[in-house]
């Protein structure tokens, strides 16, 4: 495990974690021991700098934003929680978790669901039952990550190889946001802000439930 300096920062503070010396493509390419420690360079990192809000993410695939073919992950310091944080209504994590016709899988109490909102096919969010503000003082920050990895594999089965996001936030009810990137966004998307979806989020649970992961 390493992390390093992003070469190309866009923030004060920017970091890269290199999941794995071994020539792994995907976070879904890990086993639970390495993604396990992903989750504690997180931990520590936060720990290094307790300051300001820490967006970790994902981006897998040239058209999700990922410049570099090995498996890794950013962190970035903000000074505070950015817009997308702030705006997210604190119940609506807990109503997701409650409709069981959305639930894919779940795992020592953290559950992954496919997103009632979807902006775009298959879009997916992890969180822990149980409400928890700081996902990097939670024990279950690994097992949400075992559960994304999961996810991802199940795409794969259904989809093939594909480009994904994904990113952690932090606040009154810890989640993880997964963004397969299935379709282009454009000038609704972009211009108005109204995301057409063409697959019913039921629906995607119903076979990501039924694909092997």
């Amino acid at each position: 495990m390493r992390v390093v300096p992003n070469l190309y920062p866009a923030f004060t503070r920017q970091e890269v974690v290199v999941h794995t010396p071994r020539h792994a493509r995907s976070l879904a390419d890990l086993s639970n021991d390495e993604l396990d420690l992903v989750a504690s360079a997180w931990r520590e990192r936060r720990r290094s700098e307790p300051a300001g809000y820490l967006h970790a993410l994902v981006n897998e695939g040239r058209f999700a934003g990922a410049s570099l073919p090995h498996t890794h992950s950013q962190l970035v310091w903000l000074e505070e929680p950015p817009p997308a944080v702030r705006t997210e209504r604190a119940a609506g994590v807990g109503e997701l978790l409650e409709r069981g016709d959305l639930v894919i899988a779940e795992e020592s109490g953290t559950v992954l669901v496919s997103h009632a909102a979807a902006r775009m096919p298959y879009e997916l969010l992890i969180a822990p039952r149980e409400v928890e503000a700081d996902a990097f003082a939670s024990r279950r920050l690994a097992v949400a990550l075992r559960l994304l990895a999961g996810g991802v594999r199940r795409l794969r089965m259904l989809e093939g190889p594909l480009a994904w996001n994904a990113w952690l936030h932090t606040g009154p009810h810890w989640h993880v946001h997964a963004l397969p990137r299935l379709t282009v966004l454009a000038g609704i998307e972009l211009g108005a802000g109204i995301y057409v979806n063409t697959l019913a989020p039921e629906a995607a649970a119903d076979a990501l439930r039924a694909a092997a992961s």
